[in-house]
């Protein structure tokens, strides 16, 4: 007998945040008072704790992380309901990224992929999907050749074994420094597309968030912008079939917002709801995120 696939597999970053948020403006030159945490993240990460938060079937991670601080990630994701499958690299340090977070909650990245984006076709197994109903796909893995190949062997097995693919496009200034045309390509057979509204933008060229999702949806069965403080829209065979609201927050820290939303969302996807009730539940989630510092759960380990 066939065991039942209820799992989801989350092939993507695993990342050691530094949240600074500062309540002034920067200073150039010298000193800028602020507070600063040390937090497990990743979008991939992130996206598949809040997930796991949301309940239902397993959720499982792919990643690679440097040896320098696997043990602290492993701890942290299976405190949060994932089960880590994390490939130590010896040669790299664990992916780092400062998130800059001003008094409005708003956050600027800068960012040092390291061993995350060295995710290598050697650590996929078509054999990871047993089991799996759902596969995501960090966009983060297509901004570098590896772990794009990575990314891409995982989706072309998922699709032969009839798995549903998603993909978050993650980053909308490494999408312009990549190409929309490349990720597009990269991307083909994914049968869901979670962007915000600036990489949706992006990748169509379209200003208005609508156009853009509608466009969108003419290349992947199922397309969700997220709209941040707006909600989110749902598009599907060229048109918008839903506009969802998003609950009202108090923002401390927008930092995985959008990963919250899309952990939430795959889950309620996976348990059954349709888009836009799937899109609610990553809403519900993606104001909690905004209310917490880092972009984790409250529930997950916050700290060293």
């Amino acid at each position: 007998m066939t065991r039942a696939r209820r799992a989801l597999l989350v092939v993507g970053d695993v990342v050691t945040d530094v949240v600074a948020r500062h309540r002034t403006p920067l200073a150039p030159a010298t000193d800028t008072a602020a507070e600063i945490r040390t937090l497990p993240g990743g979008a991939g990460a992130n996206a598949a704790c809040w997930a796991a938060r949301s309940g239902g079937g397993e959720v499982r991670l792919l990643g690679r992380v440097g040896t320098d601080a696997a043990d602290w990630h492993e701890r942290a994701l299976r405190a949060a309901g994932v089960r880590p499958l994390l490939v130590r690299d010896a040669e790299a340090a664990t992916a780092t990224v400062i998130a800059l977070v001003d008094a409005s909650a708003e956050r600027t990245f800068l960012t040092d992929s390291s061993a995350a984006l060295r995710l290598s076709p050697a650590d996929w197994s078509p054999g990871l999907l047993d089991g799996v109903a759902g596969l995501h796909l960090s966009g983060y893995l297509f901004f570098a050749g590896p772990s794009r190949e990575t990314a891409r062997r995982a989706l072309r097995d998922a699709m032969e074994a009839g798995v549903p693919v998603s993909v978050d496009p993650a980053s909308a200034g490494f999408l312009t420094a990549l190409g929309a045309d490349r990720f597009l390509a990269a991307v083909e057979g994914a049968e869901t597309l979670l962007p915000n509204a600036d990489e949706a933008r992006v990748l169509t060229g379209r200003a208005e968030p609508e156009r853009a999702a509608a466009e969108l949806s003419r290349r992947f069965p199922l397309v969700v912008v997220t709209l941040g403080a707006a909600g989110a829209l749902v598009a599907e065979d060229g048109a918008v079939t839903a506009r969802v609201a998003a609950p009202p927050a108090r923002p401390v820290d927008s930092t995985g917002a959008g990963d919250a939303f899309t952990g939430a969302f795959l889950a309620a996807r996976l348990a059954g709801a349709d888009p836009a009730k799937a899109a609610e539940a990553g809403c519900r989630a993606g104001a909690e995120a905004v209310a917490v510092v880092g972009g984790r759960p409250p529930a997950a380990p916050m700290g060293g």
